[in-house]
């Protein structure tokens, strides 16, 4: 069996997930304040990953990223950077795909934080920044676990995007999902199998980590 799809799996997950992190934490905070038309046009945007078929947000990422047209044409000339068929590509995919997945239950954790913890915080000399890191994130940490550990498992299955941006180049785009269904287009379903089962594992397990994460969290609030 070759592991390397399921490397290139694994280190796409947590490439996404550590970006996404960074990224989406703050853009989270930013969404649950008052609500604007320009947020709401934002929101909206990040969301369409949900309901939007994978095909068709890969075949437009595809567009986008294409040397031949626009923003692909403009790395492809200035930073000598091709996103097609490329596990950059992939990347940056993954993270326009699984963006809502890390937003939006951070979001709806802090727009759940009594408006009292920042006031007294305020009230104690603390800048917002200071605020942010020392009194709101501790107080969300489980939706912060949650959502990197959705980020993963969903980035871990990516079939229809991955596809249509990086194709199947061994040890380049071919991830473990690709792999599966090249097994099974080739009737070696032995290794399909062998790849689904491992997927299931992985995912399994991180998502059992969640509810017991959680449920320590519920008893154990203040920790």
């Amino acid at each position: 069996m070759d592991f390397e799809p399921i490397y290139l799996s694994l280190k796409l997950a947590l490439i996404t997930t550590a970006i996404l992190l960074v990224i989406g934490i703050p853009v989270a905070y930013w969404l649950s304040g008052k609500s604007t038309m320009a947020k709401i046009i934002l929101e909206a945007l990040i969301t369409m990953p949900l309901v939007l078929p994978p095909s068709v947000l890969g075949f437009y990422l595809l567009l986008a990223f294409s040397p031949n047209n626009g923003f692909g044409k403009w790395l492809h000339e200035h930073l000598n950077l091709q996103l097609v068929f490329s596990f950059e590509g992939l990347v940056l995919a993954s993270i326009i795909y699984s963006l809502p997945f890390m937003i939006s239950p951070v979001k709806s954790a802090f727009g759940h934080l009594p408006k009292t913890l920042a006031q007294a915080s305020y009230t104690m000399g603390k800048s917002r920044w200071q605020t942010f890191i020392y009194v709101m994130l501790p107080n969300i940490k489980a939706s912060i676990y949650t959502a990197a550990v959705l980020t993963f498992a969903h980035t871990l299955g990516e079939f229809g995007v991955v596809l249509m941006i990086g194709g199947n180049i061994p040890g380049v785009t071919k991830v473990a999902s690709i792999a599966i269904y090249d097994a099974v287009e080739t009737m070696d379903y032995h290794a399909a199998n062998q790849y689904a089962l491992i997927l299931f594992a992985i995912t399994f397990a991180i998502v059992l980590a969640v509810f017991i994460f959680n449920k320590k969290a519920v008893k154990n609030p203040f920790e």
